[in-house]
């Protein structure tokens, strides 16, 4: 059974994700603020984190940057109000997963739970890779490049993880986008571009002619170790 943990402190919220997610199946563990929901990731360590952005003690942003800054990957669904567009990209590039607006329907929550662990399974196995003068721990999310630390964001560790996923096959930019980004997150594949420009400046020896991370044109890009 896949372990949910939901943090929030709407009471009614969590009442209804409980029994939601109970209908289909999975353990929920919750908590009504962001220092016990640490302490809740820590202990429990669930498949997938549900995390609201405005909450006591500690907001959501704060949590997701700390619980990835230990080096715990859970995918995480960042809940968000819904002009809050400043918190829904800030959370992307802190290292949540996908987004979902308040108020929203649990239906769709759902949705986004099972599409989210979907995705985490393809790329589970893959915990670190060294190619060149490269390494990186994508369970730690730690990369160094000659010996020297390299400073990767997460989204760029789940870039570079996905396209490890799928060595030596093309990968569309609209599967990246569904697969790193979750599907409402950004809605240009131009984003996926500029990802990849700021990924080759980091561990490419010359960004003008790529050897790990190839462009195959018309289509999107492959990983070669």
């Amino acid at each position: 059974m896949e372990r949910i943990a939901v943090i929030d402190d709407d009471d009614s919220i969590r009442l209804s994700v409980v029994n939601n997610l109970g209908l289909e199946g999975y353990e929920v563990v919750t908590a009504s603020n962001g220092e016990e929901g640490v302490t809740l990731i820590e202990e429990k360590q669930p498949n997938l984190i549900v995390l609201d952005v405005m909450m006591p003690k500690k907001d959501g942003l704060q949590v997701c940057k700390e619980i990835r800054g230990k080096g715990i990957s859970t995918p995480l669904i960042l809940l968000t109000a819904r002009s809050a567009e400043v918190d829904k990209v800030l959370g992307l590039e802190l290292g949540a997963d996908d987004y979902l607006a308040k108020p929203f329907g649990m239906l769709e929550l759902v949705a986004r739970i099972k599409a989210l662990l979907r995705r985490h399974q393809k790329t589970l196995e893959v915990e670190s890779v060294e190619f060149s003068d490269v390494i990186v721990d994508f369970k730690a999310y730690k990369a160094e490049r000659n010996h020297a630390a390299l400073e990767l964001s997460a989204r760029e560790y789940r870039l570079l993880k996905y396209l490890v996923s799928k060595k030596g096959n093309v990968v569309t930019r609209d599967e990246l986008l569904d697969e790193v980004w979750g599907y409402n997150s950004y809605p240009s594949t131009r984003t996926v571009d500029n990802h990849i420009a700021r990924l080759r400046q980091k561990i490419e020896h010359n960004v003008e002619d790529p050897k790990h991370i190839v462009t195959v044109h018309g289509v999107g890009y492959k990983f070669v170790a």
